[in-house]
This record gives C-alpha cells, sequence and structure tokens, in this order.
C-alpha cells in the first residue's frame, strides 16, 4: 500500500459517519460536472439461474445445493427461454445469468450433462443459452459465471454487453480453516483480482463489488476498494462497484453470525464512494436493506442494480424487491429521479453509437440489439413508443411527459432557465443539462418553455393549408437515414422509382388551390439528370399554373446543386429563384449540424459550414427559410445543443428563419436502422424535450416552434403545444416521405382535426400563411361535414 493510500485509509476510517457520508454525497453529486443532473439508475431485468451447482462451498451461501436437491443439474434452453420470455413481455430489458463456479470441476452429474448436451465446460452452455436468449428475446445478456479468462470473456463479448464478477474480499486470511472461503478455491483473492483484470484486456465492461461483514476488518474493506480502483485505473472497465452487506441465512455455517453494525455498513458505503473512480457507479442491493433506502442514498450510491418484475433474488430468496414505484418515491425525495438503465453503463452504450473513435467496449455484432433498446445517453427506452408508429404518443396535453410530475429542480437548472428566458444564449453544456432533465426537473423544463411560448407568441395555435410534391425520389444520395430515395444502393421498401413531369407537378398545385391551399411544398432527392434548369423549370410550371401559390420549395440541398450545376455562385441562383416567383425555402437537409455525425448518416450531403453558407445566402437575397433538426438515431445530446446553437447564431446575422422544426427520425424502413446502426428514433421525453429546449435555447431569435404530428401522430402533437410549440405545420395533402420511413399516421388531417388537438390543450387555432401572416380562424375552413 503506497503511503498516500495509507492515510487516505487513515482518513476514511477516523471521520465522523456524518462526515464521511456528507463527502461521498457530495462526490456523488458533482462527480459528472455541477451541471449534470443527479440520477439514480436500476436496471429491468430477469434472473436466470441457470445451475445452482457449484464448485466452492462458502460458509454463507444458500444459491448453491448438490444434484440430489435438483431436477437436473442445469435447466434447459426452453426453461431459459421460457424464464426470458416472462420477462421480455414485462419490459425487461436485462437477462442476468448466475450461477455456481464450474461446477463440472466437483460434480459428475455435472459433467455427464454437459458432455450428454454437447458442452466442455458450464461457461460453453452459458454462452449458448445467452446467445439463444439474445436471438429470441432481444433481452440484453449480463453474464455472472464465475472465474472466466480473457479468452471466456472475448467468446463473450458478441453477446453480453457486461460480465459481473464479486471481489468480496481482498483478504486473503478469509480463506483459512473456519472462515467463510475456506474451501473456496475460487475465493482466493489474487484469482478474482486476475479474472476481473483478463475482463479488462477484453474490453468487457464489469461489474464486482464487496460483501462486507463476514469476517473482514474496517482496513480489509478498504483495501478491497482500493484493489478494486487501482484494477479500474489499469482498465477502465468497472461500471459498478456493489457494496452488498452480509445477511445470515438458515442452513449456512455462517447462520448465527452477526450482521455488521448499521454504522459499520454506511460508513463502507460511504467510503467506497470516496475511494472509488468518479465514473464508477455505486451500488447497494435494495431487497437486502429495505429499511434505509434513505440513509444508503446519503451515503453516496447513485444505483439500485437489478429490479425484476418477474423473478425472485435467487441469492437471496428471502428478500424480495422493492416496487420500483416504491423506489423512485424515495428517489424522488431525495431530489434524484429513478431511471432505467441498460446492463451496460451510458458510457459503453455509447460505444455503439459509432459516432466517436470506437473504444472496443461493445462488439459490433452486438451493438445493433444495444441500439434498440437505447435512447440518446444511452439508458433505457423509457417506453415501447417511437415516432411514426400506430400507437399514440405516452403524452397527452394534460400530461405531456405521460405523467404529471411535482416541479422540482436546482440551482444550476433553475439558473439556466432564468438565463434563457432574458434572452441570451445558452452555452453547450447548459443546453446538454436542459435536455437530461426527468421527471419533475423534466417537468420545470416543459413549463418553462411553455411560458416562454406565452409570452413570445401568446395563445394561438397556427397552421397552414398546404400541399407537398414529392416530385422525384431517386436520389444519387446515400444518406442512411432515408428511406424515401430510390437509387442503385437502396432497395427501396414501400414505393417504386418515379419522377414527376412538370405537367404532373403543375396538376398536383391546381388541385391544392381547388382543395383552399395558400401553399405547395416541393422537395425530392438529387436526380441524376436534375440541373439548375430543371428546378426553375418546376417552379415556372407551378407559378404559371397557379400565379397567387406560395412557392416553399427547393432544400439547401438541391439549391446547391442547381448553382453547381449551372456554374453559378449560390447567391447569383437564389436570386435567380426569387424572381422567378420562389416565396421561401424549406430548411430541410440540415439532419444533424456536426460533420461527425453527417460523416456517418449523410456523408456525401452537405457539410454543416456549407448548408449553413447556403441558408445564409438564401436570407440575404429576401428568401425566408424554415430550421429543421433529424434526431434520434447515433447521434447525443450534446450534438443537439450544438445543432440549436448554430441555428441561433445564424438567426443572429440574418433573422431569416421563420420557424424550428424538429423532425425526430422514422425508424422502420430507414436503411440505418434495417442495418442495425440506429436507435429507434427518440423516447417519447426525448421528442418532448426536443420542442421544449428548442423553445428555451432559440428565445428571443426564432419566435415559431412546429410541431409535427406526421412523426408525433395529433395526439403527441397536441401534447408538444404544452411544452413550448405553437404551430401545428400544414395539413399536408399527400406527405410522402415519413410514409416511405414507415410512419402509419395518414398522410392528411383535416382541419377539424387540428382545432381538435389545439382545444385540448385549451387553444384556439388560426390559419396562417407561410410566411405567418394571420389569416383567420381556423373555422372558417372547416368542410360543411366538419362545422
Amino acid at each position: 500500500m503506497t503511503a498516500e493510500d495509507g492515510d487516505l485509509m487513515r482518513r476514511l476510517l477516523a471521520m465522523p459517519l456524518d462526515a464521511l457520508m456528507a463527502e461521498a454525497r457530495d462526490r456523488r453529486d458533482h462527480r459528472h460536472g455541477p451541471l449534470t443532473p443527479r440520477r439514480m439508475t436500476y436496471s429491468r431485468k430477469v434472473f436466470i439461474p441457470l445451475t445452482r451447482l457449484c464448485a466452492d462451498v462458502c460458509h454463507y451461501c444458500t444459491f448453491a445445493t448438490t444434484p440430489s436437491h435438483l431436477p437436473a443439474p442445469y435447466l434447459t434452453p426452453a426453461e431459459v427461454l421460457e424464464i426470458a420470455r416472462a420477462g421480455a413481455a414485462q419490459g425487461c430489458k436485462e437477462a442476468l445469468f448466475t450461477l455456481g463456479d464450474a461446477p463440472e470441476r466437483r460434480y459428475a452429474q455435472a459433467r455427464e450433462w454437459l458432455d450428454a448436451h454437447g458442452f466442455a465446460r458450464t461457461i460453453d452452455y452459458v454462452r449458448h443459452c445467452a446467445e439463444l436468449v439474445l436471438a429470441e428475446t432481444g433481452l440484453l445478456p449480463h453474464v455472472n459465471a464465475g472465474l472466466m479468462d480473457e479468452a471466456d470473456y472475448a467468446a463473450l463479448k458478441p453477446i453480453a454487453p457486461s460480465c459481473g464478477l464479486m471481489l468480496e474480499s481482498a483478504s486473503d486470511r478469509l480463506c483459512d480453516k473456519g472462515l467463510p472461503h475456506h474451501g473456496s478455491p475460487d475465493k482466493v483473492p489474487a484469482v478474482r483480482l486476475a479474472s476481473l483484470a483478463a475482463a479488462g484486456r477484453a474490453r468487457m465492461p464489469v461489474t464486482s463489488g464487496v460483501l462486507v461483514g463476514i469476517g473482514e476488518t474496517a482496513e480489509e474493506r478498504i483495501e478491497a476498494l482500493l484493489a478494486l480502483r487501482d484494477l479500474h485505473r489499469a482498465h477502465g472497465h468497472l461500471q459498478e462497484v456493489i457494496v452488498q452487506n452480509f445477511c445470515p441465512k438458515p442452513g449456512t455455517k455462517m447462520a448465527h453470525a452477526p450482521e455488521l453494525a448499521e454504522s459499520d455498513f454506511l460508513r463502507a458505503v460511504a467510503a467506497a464512494r470516496i475511494v472509488l473512480p468518479d465514473e464508477v457507479s455505486l451500488q447497494v442491493p435494495p431487497n437486502l436493506n429495505d429499511e434505509r433506502l434513505s440513509e444508503l442514498i446519503d451515503c453516496g450510491i447513485d444505483d439500485w442494480g437489478g429490479i425484476s418484475p418477474v423473478t425472485m433474488d435467487h441469492v437471496n430468496p428471502e428478500a424480495p424487491w422493492p416496487e420500483v414505484a416504491r423506489l423512485a418515491a424515495i428517489c424522488a425525495g431525495k431530489g434524484l429521479p429513478l431511471v432505467e438503465r441498460l446492463t451496460a453503463y451510458p458510457r459503453f452504450v455509447r460505444d455503439a453509437f459509432g459516432t466517436a473513435e470506437p473504444q472496443g467496449w461493445i462488439a459490433p455484432a452486438l451493438a445493433p440489439h444495444v441500439l434498440r433498446l437505447a435512447d440518446s445517453e444511452g439508458l433505457a427506452r423509457d417506453s415501447a413508443w417511437s415516432p411514426g408508429v400506430a400507437e399514440r404518443a405516452p403524452g397527452t396535453a394534460a400530461a405531456p411527459l405521460g405523467a404529471v410530475f411535482a416541479v422540482a429542480g436546482s440551482p444550476a437548472l433553475h439558473r439556466i432557465l432564468d438565463q434563457a428566458a432574458g434572452g441570451h444564449e445558452l452555452a453547450e453544456d447548459e443546453i446538454v443539462a436542459l435536455f437530461a432533465a426527468r421527471e419533475g426537473q423534466a417537468q420545470a423544463v416543459i413549463e418553462a418553455a411553455d411560458a416562454l411560448r406565452a409570452e413570445a407568441i401568446g395563445e394561438d395555435v397556427t397552421f397552414v393549408i398546404n400541399r407537398n410534391i414529392n416530385y422525384t425520389n431517386y436520389c444519387t444520395h446515400s444518406c442512411a437515414f432515408c428511406a424515401f430515395s430510390k437509387s442503385s444502393s437502396k432497395a427501396g421498401f414501400r414505393d417504386a422509382p418515379y419522377n414527376l413531369s412538370f405537367d404532373d407537378v403543375a396538376g398536383q398545385a391546381r388541385e391544392a388551390v381547388r382543395r383552399g391551399a395558400s401553399e405547395v411544398c416541393l422537395q425530392g432527392g438529387i436526380h441524376p439528370s436534375y440541373t439548375g434548369e430543371t428546378y426553375l423549370g418546376i417552379l415556372r410550371a407551378v407559378k404559371a399554373a397557379c400565379p397567387q401559390l406560395h412557392v416553399h420549395a427547393f432544400s439547401p440541398l438541391e439549391a446547391w446543386q442547381g448553382a453547381t450545376t449551372l456554374g453559378m455562385s449560390i447567391h447569383d441562383y437564389l436570386a435567380m429563384l426569387r424572381d422567378e416567383g420562389l416565396g421561401s425555402l424549406p430548411g430541410t437537409a440540415a439532419e444533424i449540424l456536426d460533420d461527425e455525425i453527417r460523416a456517418k448518416i449523410c456523408p456525401d450531403k452537405l457539410t454543416t459550414q456549407l448548408w449553413l453558407d447556403v441558408v445564409r445566402a438564401a436570407h440575404e437575397v429576401g428568401l425566408k427559410t424554415t430550421a429543421t433538426v433529424m434526431y434520434g438515431h447515433c447521434e447525443t445530446p450534446t450534438h443537439w445543443a450544438r445543432h440549436l446553437l448554430r441555428i441561433r447564431r445564424l438567426q443572429g446575422e440574418t433573422g431569416g428563419f421563420t420557424e424550428f422544426v424538429p423532425l425526430p427520425l422514422v425508424h422502420m424502413e430507414a436503411p440505418m436502422y434495417r442495418r442495425g446502426q440506429s436507435r429507434k428514433g427518440p423516447t417519447w421525453r426525448e421528442a418532448l424535450m426536443m420542442h421544449a429546449v428548442a423553445r428555451i435555447a432559440l428565445h428571443g431569435a426564432i419566435g415559431s416552434i412546429q410541431a409535427s404530428w406526421v412523426k408525433l401522430g395529433i395526439e403527441g402533437a397536441a401534447a408538444a403545444l404544452k411544452a413550448g410549440c405553437n404551430d401545428l405545420g400544414g395539413v399536408l395533402m399527400n406527405e410522402s416521405i415519413s410514409r416511405a420511413a414507415g410512419a402509419a399516421h395518414g398522410q392528411e388531417l383535416t382541419v377539424a382535426d387540428l382545432v381538435a388537438a389545439a382545444a385540448s390543450a385549451g387553444r384556439r387555432l388560426r390559419r396562417r400563411t407561410t410566411l405567418y401572416a394571420d389569416l383567420g380562424p381556423a373555422e372558417q375552413w372547416l368542410e360543411p361535414a366538419e362545422a
């Protein structure tokens, strides 16, 4: 032990418990920076006791038994899948495989069973069953299989995001005769530390921990924590450390051993938070400590581990899991939202996003399975909802988040909201902090956004009667998210390739006018034969057919394509379009304005700077544009913050944006999702928060925030009206891009549908023009059958 560690040990042992707990809490609360919201996490799991046979004979254990007490040495694959499917049906995302250490070393029955089923070792059978569970249910395996070497961990990487191995103790003394680990060769500390180090070399995220109260001294507890700290410093692979209290169990050699005094247990927990690196989470099993959950939070823990709605804790069968709702209430009382995580922690899960240099934590074969269950932070998705699905969004106008939470906050959150309310630009990390808000803090954010909406826009909700005309779905670009375009590199899942003639486009525009439209929105793929003259021809055809119709047309990418093919500057080409009757441009093709993300999702599209330059040029020649963001794929809230700041700063230069339109990914037919390279779009909370945070971050710059009913559903769009939105976009006759991606919502809504959505939020609907001139109450444009 170094002198520095010796000093640390003496300090931890000498400190008054209250002071120790206060220091541990402070470490927990500030370990990710002053702006990162504090939270507690847990994993929703099923417990799969693959075998209760074990080579060891720990004196406190009731999990391990003998073959005569079991119907078979191992669960069958069918039994394993039955448990896993029950868990999946209850919303679990983790399959915890727990078993004894290598029982084939001790029991002939285990060896014979394995041999009869074609397996040489228990770990080989574990891998087989974990692979079945992953493939058949989508649950992510977490493997607690005892001692493994580097090759074993490497073999598990394609199917298990994480593994577990408790160190328990770093004291060799506990292996002496008469002490709890005597006769258990796998509990020799050096052997367990070697296995944990092997996991680090294999780049396997690992859960470890200490078992306290089995006869170790206070000094030995800290020595074990220091050993785990040093392992993490060497390999960076410890995701959490469990401090588990010994509980005597009838029928064991330690049945009458005393439990650790509560003060000593709390001291051990608090010391763990101080000793361990900040990025390593600290967990205490809640079912073993039901009477002191609040005190444990005060010791600096940030995780409750796995909790199952289906299976009991087979290692501690006498201790039922606590109700998640009760845990959440206790955590909320401490100002800590309870958030579901995956079996691997967020910093490892984000390796699956594929947008940064790979760190090797999540194997490529496993990444698609992880992405399907992950949110933008690398935590667990909070519901089955995704943009475009037929099911209603979880939120409503009455409860936008899906539930009404008591508003909660922190000094940092209130400072950020106050600064935004004053019209000041927020910093990137401040915007990220808003996106990270959960439960009561999220409620505070959406209510602040709604208040800013009322201040900036008032109580009216607006809409436009328009038609989308997508004149071609041929495209030479290979955007990874796009299911609309058809080219040699895209299979095309819903529609055949097409290319409308100028007369077809004009005919659709005339029909739109007959149906009361004031706007036609024209966009398409980048057809290989299109030049700048093509776009001029489309525009001229529409204006000749419908001179008074506002033409909202051509993405910045199309405008750039047109200028480039004619050898013109972008300013001159946009001015030409303006002179031919172009009214405004849709601010699409923005996706995420960060080249790290664009390199993955649209590598041959405009760069961030070029998109901004084209839009700036449009504003400079007098053409207004919208601004959009396409989110929910492989990016993180940091990228969202950068996007919003770039939009705000350009608006500060030009004042040319009319509205901001969040466009969540509809994942179902998106090529990158089908290849396993994308999440399933944003979660409902993320979708709602994008609108709310956009209102806050763009306050004083852009007045209108639009909700896309095509992506969110009309009920979801109504909920967004209570989170900072003021506009419902258009009735969108013939919207086809979202439909091609798999969206279940219709191509068209009636004015009455929009009136009802606004009314559900307690607001009135008014019709507007593309450029936000007021055309009066929406009721004037109801169809006779709707009035």
